[in-house]
């Protein structure tokens, strides 16, 4: 339903809501938020929120459209890493044993397990929290490390990500969020792991589709001098997918080009044209990244690290003519219709785990979707089964 904002998917304009949590800011941590845009010549809006403390990282980085829609995104992706280091939400210690008996329904989440580590046995103590599995509505109990974001933590059992790790006006509108991002990463690792000639040839032109923001977007990277290559990435679930590649142009003719010469971004959205945008402007906030430098995550190393020469090979793609008949999502705009479509195709359960106290103006959520593909990161466990029976691997 169209919200009164004019917003499919979220409940108040990015500005309402900056208003909303501004307040609350430094009670996070967040001490400061900054506009990055003009460090680069693309003009792309791009805006940092910054947090000292932080037990993840201390620069969030957002993007969008707008100065608003992109200092909102900052501020936003700081309070989720900041509320999933110590989420608000009750514990039960308990073993799989005494659930079983008191009839609990859980998830073990194996997937997400760390290197070198086990999952719990069924007589071994662990703390869990309780989400909501949306295919049933049931209450269903998974355990707290796989949805904490705490890089101090010790020898933790679980994978420390911020996949599926969304935020909102209200819990729905987080989980909308965390499970299109889920559903994103699933579809970029499939198209990962696909022939090369097939990646290479789902290269599209954005301006083909008449969209006005992704076609002004386009233009603005192709007048800063740098490359464009959008790929359509939508997988079998059907919710519009799409990754971007950004580059300077000399990079194609490069005697030893650079990994960070050419950057990433992805988006998926029941929308085409939000689902592009987000694609475009994430590339535009991840060359941000290595410009400015602020990101803590990102090691000297890393700007030392060679271009993949396949990914020379994906600039050099003829992008395909589209219309935008042709990325009719299978998915309708809401929640319900996503969760309906994964239900369909069997890939429950899909879990969303509240962290933020329901009194607080904004909800942050961490979605699972245990049989969806995981980005590359620290887990025992690579690849899932849908992975593994895609064209490379079948």
């Amino acid at each position: 339903m169209l919200s009164k904002s004019g917003w499919r998917d979220r409940v108040c304009s990015p500005a309402e809501t900056y208003h909303r949590v501004s307040g609350l800011l430094s009670d996070f941590g967040i001490t400061r938020v900054a506009r990055h845009t003009d460090l680069d010549r693309i003009g792309i809006p791009v805006w940092c929120a910054y947090t000292p403390n932080a037990r993840s990282i201390v620069v969030a980085q957002g993007k969008g459209v707008t100065d608003d829609e992109a200092r909102t995104s900052a501020v936003m992706e700081a309070l989720e890493r900041v509320i999933a280091s110590t989420p608000h939400c009750d514990t039960l210690q308990a073993t799989t044993h005494t659930l079983k008996s008191a009839g609990k329904r859980f998830h073990k989440l194996p997937n997400l397990i760390a290197p070198g580590q086990t999952v719990a046995g069924d007589g071994e103590n662990v703390d869990w929290v309780a989400g909501r599995e949306l295919i049933s509505g049931e209450e269903i109990h998974v355990p707290l490390e796989a949805v904490m974001l705490d890089r101090t933590l010790g020898d933790c059992r679980y994978w420390q990500s911020s996949d599926g790790l969304a935020s909102g006006n209200t819990v729905e509108e987080a989980t909308f969020h965390g499970l299109h991002e889920r559903i994103e990463r699933d579809a970029y690792v499939l198209w990962q792991v696909s022939r090369f000639e097939a990646r290479r040839a789902s290269c599209i032109d954005p301006r083909s589709l008449g969209c006005a923001d992704t076609t002004a977007l386009a233009a603005r990277i192709e007048t800063a001098g740098l490359v464009l290559r959008l790929f359509d990435i939508t997988s079998d679930i059907g919710v519009p997918s799409f990754t971007a590649l950004v580059a300077p142009g000399e990079v194609l003719s490069a005697r030893r080009p650079r990994f960070v010469d050419v950057n990433y971004g992805a988006g998926t959205h029941p929308s085409v044209q939000k689902a592009i945008s987000r694609a475009i402007t994430e590339a535009a906030q991840s060359r941000m990244t290595f410009i400015s430098g602020g990101r803590d995550d990102i090691y000297p190393s890393v700007y030392r690290q060679p271009l993949a020469e396949e990914t020379r090979h994906l600039l050099r793609a003829h992008p395909g003519t589209v219309c935008r008949d042709d990325f009719k999502s299978q998915v309708g705009g809401g929640l319900k219709a996503t969760v309906d479509v994964l239900r369909r195709m069997g890939l429950g359960p899909i879990i969303a785990v509240p962290l933020t106290d329901p009194a607080w103006p904004f909800a942050v959520v961490k979605v699972l979707a245990p049989e969806l593909e995981n980005p590359e990161g620290g887990r025992a466990q690579r690849f899932g089964a849908r992975a593994l029976s895609k064209g490379s691997f079948g």
